[in-house]
């Protein structure tokens, strides 16, 4: 399919995960692809494999909670390929403490990445959303819908996405503009896979995070996220896409 055909989309956390895996997904259907991280050599190895599958690609080291290096990330993206159609918000990071033990170290570098780098790259990227009438997709979780133990900071940066995304959608839609979010739960990533319970707690807790069935490849939620950013979802605004097996049916 060329679902992207002349369709440039910049996202960030592309150096690994479901950032990666929606980078190669959206150039394969023909996208000119950005792939922005805070892990600039990861990044540049994702761009390499984007221009193998025939896309032009470009890399970018970008720190989302960096006002100075959103904007800068967002004029190379335009300098190189003069538009953004979508812009992909999946950076991001999780660690699990008890919240009573939660420092506001912790707490501060969760929300900066995860709901502060999210504004920052939203409101650098609107006017070329606005010119190109594109689309933006923001990385959500099932632990901003539910109780999740042990990421109080998580939870919340990823409630204040859910809520965010659906303020854009209302105040930008009828200037073309559609804000969508993806919830995944019981995905493979390089976060689920450093995982590690705090001292002390309940293990029978996570039966409250788990799939139905089981756990699914990143390219599980690539797919959506391709999906929400590509035309084909252009009667789809405001929404949020659970990608969870099951976890809150």
């Amino acid at each position: 399919m060329g679902r992207f055909n002349d369709l440039v989309v910049l996202l960030t956390g592309a150096a690994s995960g479901i950032g990666k895996a929606s980078i190669l997904r959206m150039a394969e259907e023909g996208a000119a692809v950005v792939c922005a991280d805070i892990q600039s050599e990861a990044a540049e190895a994702t761009a390499k494999e984007a221009r193998e599958l025939g896309a032009r690609a470009i890399a970018i080291g970008v720190d989302v909670s960096d006002p100075n290096s959103v904007n800068e990330t967002v004029a190379a993206s335009v300098a190189e390929f003069g538009r953004i159609d979508s812009l992909c918000n999946i950076a991001g990071i999780l660690h699990f403490d008890h919240t009573h033990e939660l420092s506001l170290e912790r707490w501060n570098q969760i929300l900066a990445v995860n709901l502060t780098g999210t504004f920052l790259m939203t409101q650098a990227a609107l006017p070329h959303l606005l010119s190109s009438k594109g689309s933006l997709v923001n990385m959500a979780s099932t632990a901003g819908q539910a109780g999740q133990p042990w990421s109080a900071a998580y939870s919340a940066s990823k409630g204040g996405v859910l809520s965010f995304t659906r303020t854009i959608a209302v105040e930008y839609g009828r200037q073309g503009i559609r804000a969508n979010s993806v919830s995944p739960g019981g995905i493979q990533t390089p976060i689920t896979k450093e995982f590690k319970l705090p001292e002390g707690a309940d293990g029978t807790l996570l039966q409250r995070i788990m799939p139905l069935d089981t756990m699914r490849p990143a390219e599980v939620a690539a797919a959506v996220v391709a999906f929400l950013a590509s035309p084909e979802s252009i009667h789809i605004n405001g929404s949020d896409i659970r990608v969870d097996g099951g976890t809150l049916a």
